[in-house]
């Protein structure tokens, strides 16, 4: 089974849109959405209504930090991240609202575990930003493979039998064979808001069957992502954001 993993779209509904369309190509058997679907871009009930349609097509959704935020605290996020939240508000009916609110923070099959943040403490909301946070993950939680987001860089780490923590930054379009005496944790690049430099969207297809796991680029309209949170009213930084791919 070939398992398209998205999370972090954040309100892009350009940047969506062109990774459901490559997934089409690749034939992907499953859609599994870690979070984060509003906040940031210009384009949240889109999001939101597109997602819901999947789920009721067999998709899985888990609940983010933003999409928590939207009727719980923004409190401790940074003023440009609450000036979005705030503004996504506005832009949320009620059935939009009470579809965010009622996502799970973790998916569990067999020995794997997909979560927004983090496997140890899903509401917490930690970032899996390094390898110190990674060797915190692994002595906690006992999945296989851990798919997460949350951070908008894609990287891998990975626990031998010995305990000793390797990490490595993902090349795209390579298969990775996630091997059985090593344990997991996928961080999946943004959909929406990428943060390493690169403009193009991220997502990933874990191949239940072979076991591997494929990060993926695609390119898309960031010109029109970038003018619609422009015209919104949203801060500059988000735009150029899109446009730079940091």
């Amino acid at each position: 089974m070939l398992i398209a993993i998205l999370t972090d779209i954040h309100g892009n509904r350009e940047a969506l849109s062109a990774c459901l369309a490559h997934a089409r190509l690749l034939h992907v058997d499953r859609l599994m959405f870690l979070g984060d679907y509003v906040g940031y871009g210009a384009d949240p009930a889109w999001v939101v209504d597109t997602v819901r349609g999947l789920v009721d097509k067999g998709a899985v959704a888990l609940l983010g930090n933003h999409d928590a935020a939207i009727d719980g605290s923004d409190e401790d996020m940074n003023s440009v991240a609450r000036e979005a939240i705030r503004w996504t508000r506005n832009q949320l009916g009620m059935e939009q609202r009470r579809f965010l609110a009622d996502l799970p923070l973790t998916h569990e099959e067999g020995s794997v575990l997909y979560v927004h943040a983090n496997g140890y403490a899903p509401r917490n909301w930690d970032y899996m930003a390094g390898p110190m946070e990674a060797i915190r993950h692994f002595s906690r939680v006992d999945s296989h493979i851990t798919f997460c987001g949350h951070v908008h860089v894609p990287m891998l780490y990975h626990m031998s039998t010995t305990a000793k923590v390797g990490t490595f930054s993902p090349v795209a379009n390579n298969d990775i064979p996630l091997l059985p005496t090593r344990t997991w944790l996928a961080v999946i690049g943004a959909v929406g808001q990428p943060r390493d430099g690169v403009a193009a969207a991220n997502y990933a297809v874990f191949d239940t069957a072979r076991q591997t796991l494929r990060y993926l680029r695609v390119p898309y309209d960031t010109a029109t992502a970038a003018r619609k949170v422009r015209e919104a009213g949203l801060p500059e930084k988000l735009a150029l954001r899109l446009e730079q791919g940091r």
